[in-house]
């Protein structure tokens, strides 16, 4: 019956509008006459598309939407965006699910053309090619997954403090609370890539009442807010499952002109099951890529059971006049809470250093890798609280700054240090470490000399920020196969040289780097035989407190 009411809604306005609705945000506009169904484009690259009462009635018997219904070839050969980009709007109409069609290969060329997943979806053993060699907009995402919920600006908000429990406000219902004080600036890069940062942000939910959950607290104070918007939460879980894509990856200039021709997820509670991503055609240079699958401004997000593939790495020239290696990922996580990553691998060897790491993140919280065999985790702009569990790390290991709980546990990390805290960004973490039942194998058993805790920091440059290392660490049941080292290897290192020029009381830091209190060490064993030690840099972590129990 629902259908039928929204059926007669649909039909009814497109006779009220001379056969058209208003334009989708697909830049789509859907008619419904007593017509063949057709599918063209204007003079304005709007798609045109019309759906016969006829073809209607059956898709409505069914209850689903195959890309055949809309003309789709699936040959591999005959580009097929415009019918897949008609099929979801149909099926966004109608509130049905979309089914690929069984064994059919989709290819997708480079035209600027976004199919918006608004229902369930089930890509199935389909195969779709991504053809990035020429494209028109390098930035637009061949899928959307975003919601029909608007965002709306909340009234009588102008201050919020750090770990603040209640907003005096009430909200339709929970939202995604997004706020910005754009005349303070953090994560004011050091180095290759050196920038003047960027505007304080931050991300937290809110119920209807306003009160925040304190699971991804503020973590900022803000005395002065220039821009807040809140975007009300699904509550129902949508759900993406199959699907084998193939990117032929672009040959463009190697430079930082980011590819983001991938499946974009900005609605909160998805399920992405089963998707496998491969790349093929990639050359001696290119540019980087930004993700195949990019999360953002969203919240409950789910990856599970997926195949994706590290990018190869290309050099450019950075800010600082110098060449760089430019991060590429097929995962981007930005300005979103709770997200995991469950089951998922990557195709290529997670050790082979001609790719890059897989993962990058910014302004996230509650990061989430469970049993996952990947290259890299990496927290670009910050994260607060991350978990690693059950999971394997590759060459590029555990990268990470910001606040909270990081913990690791069960795993087996194969960089070049059990965690990196990013150099680039001050080496910080407001917080506690929790290293519990793993297993260490410095740069994948390469001879060298191993340190736990990576990073760097002079005093002499200001992030936007104090920056902290961990507070507490907590080490329990590690084991390090160290049993590859230099002939000079004096045994495993706690912490590396975070500041080689501070060895003594006469070195002065501009802006203090706030050191750990203590580290507890419980069955640290080594394959080397050789003792667990402070630092190659003693005088520097001459304060922290080794409890070994």
């Amino acid at each position: 019956m629902k259908y039928t009411i929204l059926l007669f809604s649909i039909l009814l306005s497109a006779v009220a509008g001379q056969g058209q609705d208003s334009p989708t945000p697909d830049n789509l506009i859907l008619s419904m006459e007593s017509a063949e169904t057709t599918i063209r484009t204007d003079e304005k690259g709007q798609l045109l598309v019309n759906i016969s009462p006829k073809d209607l009635r059956k898709i409505k018997k069914k209850r689903f939407v195959r890309y055949s219904d809309l003309g789709a070839k699936g040959d591999g050969k005959n580009d097929d965006i415009d019918a897949i980009a008609a099929t979801h709007a149909l099926a966004n109409k109608l509130g049905l699910p979309v089914k690929a069609d069984k064994k059919a290969t989709y290819y997708i060329g480079g035209k600027d053309r976004t199919a918006v997943i608004r229902t369930n979806t089930d890509f199935g053993e389909a195969n779709f090619i991504f053809d990035d060699i020429n494209v028109e907009n390098r930035n637009s995402p061949v899928f959307l997954i975003n919601s029909t919920l608007e965002s709306f600006t909340p009234e009588g908000i102008h201050s919020l403090k750090r770990n603040q429990e209640k907003i005096d406000a009430t909200f339709p219902a929970s939202c995604l609370i997004t706020v910005t004080n754009s005349n303070v600036r953090r994560y004011i890069r050091f180095g290759p890539n050196q920038n003047n940062g960027t505007p304080q942000t931050d991300i937290f939910m809110v119920d209807k009442s306003g009160h925040i959950d304190m699971k991804a607290p503020i973590i900022w104070d803000f005395d002065e807010i220039t821009e807040i918007s809140a975007l009300p939460i699904d509550e129902k879980k949508l759900k993406i499952t199959g699907g084998r894509f193939t990117t032929i990856a672009n040959q463009a200039e190697s430079k930082y002109t980011y590819y983001r021709r991938g499946i974009a997820i900005k609605r909160s509670n998805v399920v992405v099951d089963g998707l496998q991503h491969r790349i093929t055609g990639e050359k001696d240079h290119g540019a980087p890529y930004g993700g195949f699958l990019i999360i953002g401004d969203c919240s409950n997000v789910t990856v599970q059971n997926t195949i994706l593939t590290g990018h190869m790495t290309y050099r450019t020239i950075g800010s600082a006049g110098v060449p760089v290696s430019m991060g590429t990922y097929d995962l981007s996580v930005n300005r979103a809470l709770n997200i995991s990553f469950v089951n998922c691998k990557q195709t290529n060897d997670i050790n082979d250093k001609t790719y890059w790491g897989i993962l990058g993140s910014n302004y996230c919280k509650n990061l989430l890798y469970d049993h996952c065999v990947f290259s890299r985790f990496d927290a670009h702009q910050g994260v607060a609280n991350a978990t690693i569990r059950h999971s394997t790390l590759g060459h590029m290991g555990i990268n990470a700054i910001g606040s909270g709980t990081l913990t690791i546990e069960n795993s087996v990390i194969r960089g070049r240090t059990l965690i990196n805290f990013r150099s680039d960004y001050g080496s910080t973490w407001q917080g506690e470490v929790f290293i519990r039942d793993c297993l260490f194998v410095p740069s994948n058993g390469d001879a060298v000399s191993a340190s736990l805790f990576g990073g760097s920091n002079s005093g002499k440059h200001d992030f936007g920020y104090t920056c902290y290392m961990p507070e507490r660490i907590t080490i329990e049941n590690l084991r390090i196969d160290d049993k590859n080292h230099p002939d000079d290897y004096q045994g495993p290192a706690i912490f590396s040289n975070f500041n080689p020029e501070m060895t003594d009381a006469s070195y002065h830091e501009d802006y203090p780097y706030i050191i750990t209190e203590e580290v507890i060490l419980k069955n640290v064993s080594t394959a080397s035989g050789k003792d667990l030690r402070l630092s190659d840099n003693p005088y520097r972590f001459r304060n922290v407190e080794i409890i070994r129990k």
